[in-house]
């Protein structure tokens, strides 16, 4: 097995580079996390070293709405609004139409699962291709087979190197070469970029596992579910815990959307790549959902 070095590499310096932004508005989303909707554009902009103009022309451009919106949709109610007025149950999403195992709405994806014999070999004789990209929300660990992108990670509140280890230890016999080139189209398109093809994705679970995935695919964007709803969309209404260990073990973060899956109280839960990013994610979406 080749994993090479697991920190975010090719981050850039250029003050005008994508990189450069990203970094930024993961700093500036860390203030308004802790500040709320206290903190001023004007006070933002200070502690990120920028002018208030330039700030929310950067802000707007990487996150789709101002600094100001973007406060609102992360206060720590959010989850809950969430689930009051916008809770899908899955059965009635389905049957209305609302998505399919083949489209999750704002990202068109198509995907395959590995087979159960396949995944209880460990991965062995299946070559992974990894790199690091950026994201919405923070340095971005992507993995793909052939077939499609099989594991997305996230950084910013674990680190590059756990988050590469969580990724390697899913798959122990499986050879993992870093290739971002090869994944580069796939990854730009997963995180907002035009796609002029679907995103592949190649599940890779136990049964039981692919289809709670499955049925966090049919949730739609803006939309939340709880442990309740997908364990009955399974067909096993009494398997909430199991369900929640499916989820938390979904390997192809945001594109399967475990983020959208809270607890009844509106509570967010956990979230394996933590809360923070979870919430942003949660944010991220509403706001471009205009909600």
């Amino acid at each position: 097995m080749t994993a090479g070095r697991p920190g975010p590499a090719n981050i850039g310096t250029d003050t005008d580079s994508p990189a450069y932004h990203y970094r930024v508005i993961g700093r500036a989303l860390e203030e308004i996390d802790a500040g709320g909707a206290q903190l001023s554009l004007d006070e933002l902009a200070s502690r990120m070293g920028m002018s208030p103009a330039h700030f929310q022309r950067v802000f707007s451009r990487w996150v789709g709405v101002s600094p100001k919106r973007y406060q609102q949709y992360l206060t720590l109610d959010l989850a809950r609004r969430m689930l009051a007025e916008r809770h899908t149950v899955l059965e009635t999403a389905l049957e209305a139409g609302l998505s399919g195992t083949g489209r999750l709405h704002d990202l068109f994806l198509r995907w395959e699962a590995m087979s159960p014999g396949d995944y209880a070999r460990g991965g062995a004789g299946l070559t992974i291709f990894w790199g690091w990209f950026e994201s919405p929300f923070g340095p971005a660990l992507v993995m793909g087979t052939e077939k499609g992108i099989c594991g997305i990670g996230f950084a910013a509140e674990t680190g590059a190197e756990a988050a590469m280890a969580d990724l390697l230890a899913r798959w122990p016999r499986a050879d993992f070469v870093e290739d971002p080139t090869r994944l580069a189209p796939w990854a730009l398109a997963a995180f907002g970029a035009d796609a002029a093809d679907p995103v592949p994705l190649y599940l890779i679970g136990a049964p039981f596992q692919i289809k709670v995935w499955e049925a966090l695919l049919r949730v739609p964007t803006g939309h939340v579910t709880t442990y309740t709803d997908i364990a009955r969309a399974v067909g096993h209404p009494t398997a909430q815990r199991a369900v929640g260990t499916a989820v938390g073990r979904n390997p192809i973060s945001f594109l399967i959307p475990c983020h959208r899956a809270l607890r009844t109280t509106g509570a967010l839960g956990g979230y394996h790549w933590g809360l923070p990013v979870k919430r942003a994610i949660l944010a991220w979406e509403a706001a471009r959902a205009g909600l």
